[in-house]
Protein backbone atom coordinates (compact mmCIF):
# COMPACT_ATOMS: atom_id res chain seq x y z
CA UNK A 1 0.00 0.00 0.00
CA UNK A 2 1.21 3.36 -1.06
CA UNK A 3 2.00 5.36 2.05
CA UNK A 4 1.74 9.30 2.41
CA UNK A 5 3.17 11.60 4.83
CA UNK A 6 1.62 15.14 5.16
CA UNK A 7 3.34 17.69 7.00
CA UNK A 8 0.34 19.82 8.46
CA UNK A 9 -2.76 19.24 10.48
CA UNK A 10 -4.55 22.67 9.33
CA UNK A 11 -7.10 22.24 6.80
CA UNK A 12 -4.90 21.52 3.86
CA UNK A 13 -3.65 18.99 6.05
CA UNK A 14 -6.22 17.27 6.97
CA UNK A 15 -8.41 17.68 3.69
CA UNK A 16 -5.66 15.76 1.57
CA UNK A 17 -5.80 13.20 4.46
CA UNK A 18 -9.62 13.19 4.50
CA UNK A 19 -9.42 12.47 0.66
CA UNK A 20 -6.35 10.12 0.62
CA UNK A 21 -7.68 7.39 3.52
CA UNK A 22 -11.50 7.50 1.80
CA UNK A 23 -9.68 6.39 -1.52
CA UNK A 24 -8.66 2.62 0.13
CA UNK A 25 -5.49 2.12 -1.27
CA UNK A 26 -3.75 4.95 0.86
CA UNK A 27 -1.33 4.80 3.78
CA UNK A 28 -1.98 8.30 5.33
CA UNK A 29 0.18 9.60 8.21
CA UNK A 30 -0.68 13.23 9.80
CA UNK A 31 2.63 15.14 11.09
CA UNK A 32 2.47 17.83 12.88
CA UNK A 33 4.23 20.47 15.91
CA UNK A 34 1.06 21.54 17.60
CA UNK A 35 -1.96 23.15 16.15
CA UNK A 36 -2.04 25.36 12.93
CA UNK A 37 -2.49 29.03 12.58
CA UNK A 38 -6.77 28.21 12.33
CA UNK A 39 -6.64 27.25 16.30
CA UNK A 40 -5.80 31.21 16.39
CA UNK A 41 -8.21 32.76 14.74
CA UNK A 42 -11.50 33.94 17.13
CA UNK A 43 -14.71 33.52 15.28
CA UNK A 44 -15.26 31.58 11.58
CA UNK A 45 -18.09 32.78 10.02
CA UNK A 46 -17.71 32.91 6.26
CA UNK A 47 -17.30 28.95 5.68
CA UNK A 48 -19.55 26.74 4.22
CA UNK A 49 -22.55 25.50 5.81
CA UNK A 50 -21.13 26.39 9.55
CA UNK A 51 -22.38 28.50 12.25
CA UNK A 52 -19.82 30.74 13.45
CA UNK A 53 -17.46 28.69 15.25
CA UNK A 54 -13.99 28.96 16.78
CA UNK A 55 -10.98 28.12 14.75
CA UNK A 56 -9.98 26.22 17.60
CA UNK A 57 -13.43 23.92 17.05
CA UNK A 58 -13.34 23.61 13.62
CA UNK A 59 -9.82 22.67 13.57
CA UNK A 60 -10.14 19.85 16.70
CA UNK A 61 -13.49 18.67 14.05
CA UNK A 62 -11.44 17.93 11.44
CA UNK A 63 -9.05 16.13 13.23
CA UNK A 64 -11.50 14.24 15.05
CA UNK A 65 -12.74 12.90 11.80
CA UNK A 66 -9.65 12.21 9.75
CA UNK A 67 -8.89 9.96 13.37
CA UNK A 68 -12.02 8.33 12.77
CA UNK A 69 -11.18 7.50 8.99
CA UNK A 70 -8.38 5.81 10.61
CA UNK A 71 -5.52 8.39 9.35
CA UNK A 72 -2.05 7.95 11.86
CA UNK A 73 -1.24 11.16 13.61
CA UNK A 74 2.31 11.93 14.63
CA UNK A 75 3.32 14.99 16.60
CA UNK A 76 6.90 16.00 15.88
CA UNK A 77 8.86 19.09 14.38
CA UNK A 78 9.89 18.16 11.11
CA UNK A 79 13.71 19.77 10.81
CA UNK A 80 14.54 18.25 6.87
CA UNK A 81 13.23 16.31 4.05
CA UNK A 82 15.73 13.66 1.93
CA UNK A 83 15.71 11.27 -0.28
CA UNK A 84 16.53 7.23 0.20
CA UNK A 85 18.64 5.06 -2.48
CA UNK A 86 15.56 5.01 -4.31
CA UNK A 87 15.05 8.57 -4.42
CA UNK A 88 11.67 8.48 -2.42
CA UNK A 89 11.05 11.55 0.31
CA UNK A 90 12.19 10.68 3.71
CA UNK A 91 10.61 13.19 6.38
CA UNK A 92 13.19 13.90 9.08
CA UNK A 93 11.90 14.96 12.27
CA UNK A 94 13.87 15.77 15.49
CA UNK A 95 13.65 11.87 16.83
CA UNK A 96 13.10 9.68 14.25
CA UNK A 97 12.63 9.94 10.30
CA UNK A 98 10.13 8.63 7.92
CA UNK A 99 10.17 6.61 4.95
CA UNK A 100 6.71 7.95 2.19
CA UNK A 101 6.04 7.09 -1.42
CA UNK A 102 4.96 10.92 -1.49
CA UNK A 103 4.92 14.10 0.69
CA UNK A 104 2.37 17.20 1.27
CA UNK A 105 4.01 19.60 2.68
CA UNK A 106 0.67 21.71 4.33
CA UNK A 107 2.61 23.60 7.07
CA UNK A 108 1.00 26.80 6.56
CA UNK A 109 2.21 30.20 5.60
CA UNK A 110 4.90 31.28 8.77
CA UNK A 111 3.84 34.28 10.34
CA UNK A 112 6.48 35.47 12.99
CA UNK A 113 4.80 36.86 15.96
CA UNK A 114 7.03 38.91 18.01
CA UNK A 115 7.93 39.01 21.64
CA UNK A 116 5.88 41.77 23.17
CA UNK A 117 4.05 41.19 26.46
CA UNK A 118 -0.28 40.66 26.00
CA UNK A 119 0.12 39.31 22.65
CA UNK A 120 0.20 35.65 23.24
CA UNK A 121 -2.66 36.25 26.57
CA UNK A 122 -4.95 38.06 24.08
CA UNK A 123 -4.92 35.88 20.89
CA UNK A 124 -8.53 35.37 20.28
CA UNK A 125 -9.67 38.44 21.50
CA UNK A 126 -8.36 40.64 19.32
CA UNK A 127 -5.40 39.59 18.10
CA UNK A 128 -5.65 38.23 14.50
CA UNK A 129 -2.94 37.51 11.87
CA UNK A 130 -5.04 37.65 8.87
CA UNK A 131 -6.90 41.20 7.40
CA UNK A 132 -8.47 39.63 5.41
CA UNK A 133 -10.36 37.06 7.57
CA UNK A 134 -10.73 39.23 10.52
CA UNK A 135 -11.37 42.62 9.19
CA UNK A 136 -15.07 42.66 9.30
CA UNK A 137 -15.10 42.31 12.83
CA UNK A 138 -13.80 45.61 13.31
CA UNK A 139 -15.62 47.71 11.40
CA UNK A 140 -15.63 51.23 12.65
CA UNK A 141 -12.89 50.31 15.26
CA UNK A 142 -9.66 51.75 15.44
CA UNK A 143 -7.22 48.84 14.72
CA UNK A 144 -3.27 48.71 13.94
CA UNK A 145 -1.03 46.47 12.59
CA UNK A 146 2.82 45.29 13.66
CA UNK A 147 4.94 45.14 10.89
CA UNK A 148 7.57 47.68 8.71
CA UNK A 149 7.41 45.70 5.30
CA UNK A 150 5.30 45.08 2.19
CA UNK A 151 2.86 42.66 4.32
CA UNK A 152 2.02 44.90 6.70
CA UNK A 153 1.20 47.88 4.33
CA UNK A 154 -0.87 45.59 2.45
CA UNK A 155 -2.80 44.26 5.97
CA UNK A 156 -3.21 47.96 6.43
CA UNK A 157 -4.98 48.58 3.05
CA UNK A 158 -7.33 45.75 3.70
CA UNK A 159 -8.43 46.95 6.99
CA UNK A 160 -8.25 51.05 5.58
CA UNK A 161 -12.27 50.85 3.92
CA UNK A 162 -13.84 48.92 7.03
CA UNK A 163 -11.96 50.45 10.60
CA UNK A 164 -12.35 53.61 11.58
CA UNK A 165 -8.36 53.89 11.22
CA UNK A 166 -5.73 52.08 10.95
CA UNK A 167 -1.89 52.93 12.68
CA UNK A 168 0.78 50.60 11.38
CA UNK A 169 3.04 49.97 14.46
CA UNK A 170 6.98 49.59 13.52
CA UNK A 171 8.03 48.49 17.22
CA UNK A 172 11.28 50.35 16.50
CA UNK A 173 12.18 49.31 13.06
CA UNK A 174 12.10 52.31 10.10
CA UNK A 175 9.72 51.48 7.49
CA UNK A 176 10.95 49.61 4.56
CA UNK A 177 8.15 50.98 2.10
CA UNK A 178 6.35 53.84 1.66
CA UNK A 179 3.53 53.94 3.35
CA UNK A 180 0.01 55.30 2.01
CA UNK A 181 -1.99 58.41 2.75
CA UNK A 182 -4.73 57.18 5.41
CA UNK A 183 -2.65 55.38 7.20
CA UNK A 184 -0.91 56.93 10.17
CA UNK A 185 2.55 55.11 11.30
CA UNK A 186 4.07 55.20 14.80
CA UNK A 187 7.78 53.99 14.91
CA UNK A 188 8.42 53.84 18.48
CA UNK A 189 9.14 50.62 20.46
CA UNK A 190 6.15 48.54 22.05
CA UNK A 191 6.23 47.70 25.98
CA UNK A 192 2.63 45.86 25.87
CA UNK A 193 -0.63 45.21 24.68
CA UNK A 194 -3.18 45.53 26.58
CA UNK A 195 -6.72 44.17 27.45
CA UNK A 196 -8.05 41.96 29.81
CA UNK A 197 -11.24 39.81 27.68
CA UNK A 198 -10.40 41.76 24.61
CA UNK A 199 -7.68 43.89 23.64
CA UNK A 200 -8.01 47.67 24.31
CA UNK A 201 -4.89 49.36 23.77
CA UNK A 202 -1.00 49.73 22.94
CA UNK A 203 1.34 50.96 25.32
CA UNK A 204 4.58 52.03 23.98
CA UNK A 205 8.29 51.97 25.57
CA UNK A 206 7.72 55.97 25.83
CA UNK A 207 4.86 55.98 28.15
CA UNK A 208 2.63 56.46 25.39
CA UNK A 209 -0.86 54.45 25.11
CA UNK A 210 -2.67 54.05 21.73
CA UNK A 211 -6.31 53.10 21.66
CA UNK A 212 -6.88 50.30 19.53
CA UNK A 213 -9.46 46.87 19.72
CA UNK A 214 -7.73 44.97 17.33
CA UNK A 215 -3.85 43.94 16.66
CA UNK A 216 -3.32 42.64 13.68
CA UNK A 217 0.42 41.12 13.27
CA UNK A 218 2.16 40.99 9.78
CA UNK A 219 5.79 40.88 10.45
CA UNK A 220 6.08 38.77 7.06
CA UNK A 221 5.91 35.45 5.78
CA UNK A 222 8.92 33.23 6.27
CA UNK A 223 9.73 29.85 7.52
CA UNK A 224 6.87 27.83 5.33
CA UNK A 225 9.52 27.47 2.86
CA UNK A 226 12.61 26.21 4.87
CA UNK A 227 12.01 22.86 4.08
CA UNK A 228 11.25 23.37 0.49
CA UNK A 229 14.60 25.25 -0.19
CA UNK A 230 16.69 22.22 1.31
CA UNK A 231 15.83 19.65 -0.98
CA UNK A 232 15.61 22.48 -3.83
CA UNK A 233 11.87 23.01 -4.83
CA UNK A 234 11.15 25.96 -6.60
CA UNK A 235 10.12 29.31 -4.77
CA UNK A 236 8.00 31.95 -5.92
CA UNK A 237 9.29 34.80 -3.16
CA UNK A 238 8.28 32.80 -0.50
CA UNK A 239 5.61 30.52 -1.64
CA UNK A 240 5.67 27.12 -2.98
CA UNK A 241 5.49 27.23 -7.01
CA UNK A 242 3.23 24.19 -7.39
CA UNK A 243 1.21 23.28 -10.80
CA UNK A 244 -2.14 22.94 -11.50
CA UNK A 245 -2.21 18.93 -9.05
CA UNK A 246 -0.36 21.22 -6.30
CA UNK A 247 3.04 18.71 -7.42
CA UNK A 248 6.05 20.72 -7.10
CA UNK A 249 9.22 20.51 -9.34
CA UNK A 250 10.43 17.42 -7.17
CA UNK A 251 9.00 14.13 -7.74
CA UNK A 252 6.45 12.65 -4.79
CA UNK A 253 6.63 15.96 -3.31
CA UNK A 254 3.26 18.44 -3.25
CA UNK A 255 2.80 21.36 -1.51
CA UNK A 256 -1.31 22.84 -0.50
CA UNK A 257 -2.46 25.83 1.67
CA UNK A 258 -1.04 29.08 2.23
CA UNK A 259 2.39 27.83 1.77
CA UNK A 260 1.75 27.99 -1.72
CA UNK A 261 0.33 31.87 -1.48
CA UNK A 262 -3.33 32.71 -2.86
CA UNK A 263 -6.09 33.57 -0.47
CA UNK A 264 -5.12 32.80 2.30
CA UNK A 265 -8.78 31.13 3.50
CA UNK A 266 -10.29 28.04 4.71
CA UNK A 267 -12.35 27.40 1.22
CA UNK A 268 -8.91 27.73 -0.16
CA UNK A 269 -6.87 25.22 1.64
CA UNK A 270 -9.49 23.07 2.10
CA UNK A 271 -9.47 22.72 -2.41
CA UNK A 272 -5.61 22.33 -1.98
CA UNK A 273 -5.81 19.51 -0.13
CA UNK A 274 -8.18 17.80 -1.95
CA UNK A 275 -6.06 18.44 -5.38
CA UNK A 276 -2.95 16.87 -4.19
CA UNK A 277 -4.88 14.19 -2.55
CA UNK A 278 -6.59 13.15 -5.47
CA UNK A 279 -3.78 13.88 -7.32
CA UNK A 280 -1.69 11.34 -5.61
CA UNK A 281 -4.65 9.18 -5.58
CA UNK A 282 -4.53 9.21 -9.77
CA UNK A 283 -0.93 8.25 -10.16
CA UNK A 284 -0.99 5.12 -7.39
Amino acid sequence: MKKVLIIGSGPSGISAALYLKRSGKIDVTVISNGSSALSKAEKIENYYGVEPVSGAELEKRGIENAKKLGVNFITGQVVSLSFDENMKPVVITSTENYNADAVILATGASRKTPNIKGLAELEGKGISYCAVCDAFFYRNKDVCVIGSGEYAVHEAQTLKPIAKSVTILTNGIAPTVEIPDGIAVNTAKIASVNGTDFVTSVTFEDGTELPVSGVFIAIGVAGSTDLARKIGIELDGNKIKVNEDKMTNIPGIYAAGDCTGGLLQISKAVYDGATAALSIIRNS
